[in-house]
């Protein structure tokens, strides 16, 4: 017989004691952030202290202004003194997902992506779960924790962003947990986390993929040069598919000398994932799912293909390939 939630959370509480100073370590995203603002209120008067480390450079406008709005404090992994603590904890993924968790020693380990087979104290493992702040959840109701509006806004927000607003993954269990926390939750802070995705320095690739889009047969194109950051393709891809003509948009740009390739459809036409793979997974790595695909190229490999980073020659490249689907 599967282990109640309030099982599993005495057998988490059983790893701790009041003496305790517990590291919860995190690749920063929104259920990963989420879950961790749990655990720290899990622990709350259990142990010594919680402090909660991230493994990556937060850079997203939505997770930087996740941790402004719900006023979280994450310290980076490279300025952790390790001696200092003797109890890890990691959400939202596992101790193989990241060269980074590697020499750490696990106390505990609680996600819903697929079991790697990792080996700790404590592991709850749910990959059936759309989100891991679904397990938290269920873990702060076992506990009869009265929650804050910043806890239950995190959480909203983490199980609406990682089941795509219920688009993607998700079970009754999650659809249970996003109920019992819209009470509690602060719609207006998790409606501004969802809208700010933008930072300022991104409009000048506004500005260069509406002076040179290239529209083909209901298929939208721009090539947005040298990126700073590559996820401001992702925001004109999803941009671009709001015109009521367009069934395909593909946004590409140069980032860290490797072609970077965002693909979104209206979900009716081909597989956006297999199209990716078909015409790119022989020069780079692409995939993703039905509406939405990446592909990343080394530059390097595109020399004899493309010969530059310019926008006219890279984005008649990007659709002589497409045409290859036609």
């Amino acid at each position: 017989m599967a282990a109640s939630n309030l099982d599993r959370l005495n057998q988490f509480y059983g790893r701790f004691t009041g003496a305790d100073h517990v590291l919860i370590v995190i690749n920063a995203d929104p259920d990963a952030i989420a879950s961790a603002m749990a655990i720290n209120r899990l622990l709350w008067r259990r142990v010594t202290n919680v402090t909660i480390s991230n493994i990556n450079t937060i850079t997203r406008p939505d997770n930087m202004a996740m941790i402004r709005l719900l006023d979280v404090t994450l310290i980076h992994l490279s300025k952790i003194d390790f001696h200092f603590y003797n109890k890890f904890v990691i959400v939202d993924s596992q101790p193989v997902h990241n060269e980074s968790f590697a020499d750490i020693e696990f106390t505990a380990v609680i996600d819903h992506h697929e079991d790697s087979g990792c080996n700790v104290a404590f592991k709850d493992i749910r990959p059936d779960y759309g989100a891991t702040a679904t397990i938290m959840t269920e873990y702060l109701r076992a506990a009869k924790v009265k929650l804050s509006t910043p806890l239950a806004t995190g959480l909203f927000h983490a199980i609406k962003t990682d089941t795509g607003n219920f688009e993607r993954k998700a079970t009754n269990a999650d659809i249970r947990a996003f109920q019992y926390l819209f009470p509690y939750t602060n719609i207006h802070l998790s409606r501004r986390m969802e809208q700010v995705d933008l930072r300022i320095e991104f409009l000048e690739y506004f500005k260069t993929a509406l002076d040179n889009y290239i529209l083909n047969q209901n298929r939208i194109f721009a090539h947005l040069g040298d990126l700073k950051n590559p996820d401001v393709c992702v925001l004109i891809a999803d941009f671009f598919m709001r015109i009521n003509t367009v069934t395909w948009s593909i946004v590409s740009g140069v980032y860290e000398n490797r072609l970077i390739i965002v693909i979104r459809n209206d979900g009716l036409r081909k597989d956006a994932g297999n199209v990716a793979n078909q015409l790119f997974g022989g020069l780079g790595t692409a995939g993703g799912h039905k509406n939405m695909a990446r592909a990343e190229i080394l530059f390097e490999n595109l020399k004899t293909k493309v010969g530059t980073s310019d926008q006219k020659a890279t984005t008649h490249w990007i659709i002589d390939k497409f045409r290859e689907i036609e």
